[in-house]
């Protein structure tokens, strides 16, 4: 039973390039970091995270945004307002 936890792939390098290959040159904000470059409230930028306006992945128990979607996000210019 244990057996079948276990990977099957008897290469465990292919794996840890899998998990490394691509985000060797993203950075990684928290959701204070992004508040503060933003000029918003942390609530704010949960509000972006959760309505799908701001990428971000689940760390834990807490949120990292890609440092090049903020700046996509402040380039863009957009304020909705009333």
């Amino acid at each position: 039973m244990l057996r079948a936890l276990v990977s099957s792939d008897p290469d465990p390098s292919r794996k840890q390039q899998r998990m490394t290959g691509s985000f060797d040159d993203v950075r990684f904000l928290t959701v204070a970091e992004v508040a503060e470059m933003m000029r918003v409230s942390k609530m704010t930028v949960y509000r972006m995270v959760h309505a799908g306006e701001l990428p971000a992945i689940r760390f834990g128990r807490s949120f990292r945004v890609p440092e090049s979607a903020v700046a996509e996000m402040l380039r863009g210019g957009v304020a909705d307002v009333g």
